[in-house]
C-alpha cells in the first residue's frame, strides 16, 4: 500500500474512533503533502512524502523548544503527542552509531578530505540513509569527521 493511502486510512480510522488529536495531525499531514504536489506539479512519491513528513516532524521539535522557553507545558505536551503521530509514518531510525559508520565509508568512497566537500558528502548520505536519519544528526557527524 501506498504511504499517502496508509495515511488517509489512518484518518478514517481516527475519524471513527473520534480521536480528534489524530485526527488533526493527519490532516495537517495530508494539507502539507497537498501543497508540496501543488508547489512540485505533480504527485508526490512515497520518498517525497517521507520528506514532507520529516519536515513536519522538524518544525514540532523546533515548536517544542520554543514552547518549553516560553513555560507553555499545554502546547509542548500537544506538539509532543503530534510529532509521535507523524513519527509513526517515518522507517526505523538509524542510531547514531550506525550514521557514523555510514559517514566514514562516504568520506572514505569519495575521499573528501575538508570542511569544503561537507555537501558533497551530505548529499550522499542523505541518499543511502533514504528518509532513516535526520539531517540535523546527519550534518553534526558530517561536520565532526571533515573538521581537523
Amino acid at each position: 500500500m501506498a504511504l499517502i493511502d496508509q495515511v488517509r486510512e489512518d484518518l478514517k480510522q481516527a475519524m471513527l474512533s473520534k480521536d480528534e488529536l489524530r485526527v488533526s495531525t493527519i490532516r495537517m499531514l495530508l494539507s502539507a503533502v497537498k501543497n508540496t504536489e501543488i508547489a512540485k506539479g505533480h504527485s508526490l512519491s512515497d520518498e517525497e512524502i517521507l520528506a514532507v513528513v520529516q519536515k513536519e516532524v522538524k518544525q514540532r521539535k523546533d515548536s517544542i523548544e520554543g514552547f518549553k522557553a516560553g513555560g507553555r507545558q499545554d502546547l509542548v505536551a500537544k506538539e509532543t503527542q503530534e510529532t509521535e503521530i507523524l513519527q509513526g509514518y517515518l522507517p526505523e531510525q538509524l542510531t547514531e552509531e550506525e550514521v557514523r559508520r555510514i559517514v566514514e565509508e562516504t568520506v572514505q568512497e569519495t575521499k573528501a578530505t575538508g570542511i569544503n566537500q561537507m555537501g558533497m558528502v551530505m548529499g550522499t548520505v542523505m541518499a543511502k540513509v533514504g528518509g532513516k536519519a535526520a539531517g540535523d544528526v546527519v550534518s553534526k557527524i558530517v561536520k565532526e569527521k571533515l573538521t581537523p
